[in-house]
């Protein structure tokens, strides 16, 4: 057991009046001293009390404690502070995924009758799987997504990341990349969703897909036939269509295709360039008087050689020859002239389809979404882009609209889901807290002073 120390005491010289000369309050009194005179002289630092089970260093170690919790929950709150300044700076930032500061307890081992003081442990928690909200925009490479998923992009490195942050546009080589430097992936526009895999996905360009120039080398062209027609006179023909064909320069070509009825259920077909009047195709189609479906002369070769295109394979094999007018069901021939895009559109789908000048679309790739199992454990880079851990799951892709994944919205953007409402009310609680904390830091070297002033 600890003993009482003695303290050594004295009489102040020229002091040992009584202290009733000083009306009850001896003037030692007033500097710590006792009613008879007596003043401490010296105090040993040593706190310890007979009978107590304090240690010796005790008092002081929970007054450590104390100032030690109470500076943990400073930098605990500070920590709050920078999350809630990182949300409201980024609270227009596209795609920008709100961080949360979250706290857990420490507690230190304690044994019977004394208890050793904790702290407080803060951790990030980033609400990546938590949609932001989705506005208009005048850009048709804008895309956002709407439910789950992930766009695949591509760093400077050739790293492979993900991002809900939709803001493309092509750069000075046709390849689509967001505001923040990385560049989106696609598939191929024939490309299966069991055979997607990261490393098959290509930078989108919008620009390599300039439509070349094709010749015609097949058409189709579907009428019906009046069957109450009569023969016209010599040299005329009943009717008569224009259809475009091309060379293989791209250039355009006029046929003036001519029905001439010939005889009962028998019509005469002929081609020729409007340009010249040349005839260079014919055909005699035959029908059934029955039903008046097509027997025989279904198609007719066209010849273009001369006008720097190939022989063009007409197929009139569905026309008919029935009550009615002269009309047209089907005209449709192959070939293009040269064209460079106009516009590039995105479907819910992911298809990227390419608008020509000439008014053609065509289908030059195919967004996939990824997905993991626990979005929120993924690791945060700057640019608004995560990065898969293990934590997170494996990579998961599929097409939008299907394999659980949300569809793509052209010419929308998702914003940050950062509410600055809600950042200035977290503010404002942290500060009090920071507040309350530094108190008790504040009373604890307080009483640290208390505790060093007894030996004076």
């Amino acid at each position: 057991m600890n003993k009482i120390p003695r303290a050594t005491v004295s009489r102040k010289r020229g002091s040992l009046a009584s202290p009733a000369d000083y009306q009850g309050k001896s003037r030692f009194m007033e500097h710590g001293g006792r009613p008879d005179g007596l003043i401490f002289k010296r105090f040993r630092t040593r706190s310890c009390f007979a009978g107590n089970t304090l240690t010796c260093q005790e008092l002081p170690m929970s007054l450590y404690g104390m100032m030690r919790t109470g500076v943990s929950g400073m930098n605990a709150q500070a920590n709050r502070l920078s999350t809630v300044a990182d949300n409201i700076a980024n609270a227009s930032t596209v795609g920008y995924k709100r961080a949360e500061t979250q706290f857990s307890s420490l507690v230190l081992p304690s044994t019977a009758g004394q208890y050793n003081s904790g702290s407080v442990l803060t951790d990030v928690r980033y609400g990546i799987s938590d949609q932001g909200g989705i506005r208009s925009t005048s850009s048709t490479t804008d895309l956002a997504i709407d439910g789950n998923g992930y766009f695949v992009v591509q760093g400077p490195g050739g790293s492979t990341y993900l991002t809900r942050a939709g803001s493309f546009v092509p750069d000075k080589n046709g390849d689509l990349v967001n505001s923040a430097g990385y560049y989106l992936l696609g598939a191929g526009a024939d490309e299966a969703a069991g055979g997607l895999t990261v490393a098959g996905l290509n930078v989108v360009n919008v620009n390599a897909a300039a439509l070349p120039a094709e010749g015609s080398t097949a058409g189709d062209f579907t009428v019906n036939l009046p069957s109450t027609d009569q023969a016209p006179a010599a040299g005329g023909y009943n009717h008569k269509t224009s259809l475009i064909s091309y060379n293989d320069k791209g250039e355009k070509i006029t046929l003036d295709v001519y029905f001439t009825k010939t005889g009962a259920d028998e019509w005469n077909v002929s081609v020729k360039n409007a340009a010249d009047g040349v005839e260079i195709g014919t055909t005699v189609l035959n029908f059934d008087p029955t039903t008046g479906d097509l027997v025989s002369g279904g198609n007719v070769a066209v010849n273009l050689g001369a006008y720097g295109g190939q022989t063009l394979n007409l197929n009139l094999g569905g026309s008919t020859q029935r009550a009615g007018d002269y009309t047209i069901s089907q005209a449709v021939i192959n070939g293009q002239a040269p064209s460079s895009i106009k516009g590039v559109d995105v479907g819910n789908d992911g298809a990227v389809v390419a608008v020509y000048e000439n008014g053609t679309q065509k289908v030059l790739y195919r967004i996939p979404l990824a997905n993991v199992a626990s979005p929120d454990r993924m690791t945060v880079v700057s640019g608004n882009i995560f990065l898969p851990s293990a934590e997170s799951g494996d990579v998961r892709l599929g097409f939008p609209q299907g394999d659980g994944m949300g569809k793509i919205m052209s010419g929308t953007l998702e914003e940050s889901n950062a509410d600055i409402a809600q950042e200035l009310t977290d503010m404002i609680e942290a500060q009090r807290s920071y507040t309350a904390n530094s108190k008790v830091f504040q009373t604890g070297s307080e009483l640290m002073d208390v505790l060093v002033n007894l030996k004076r």
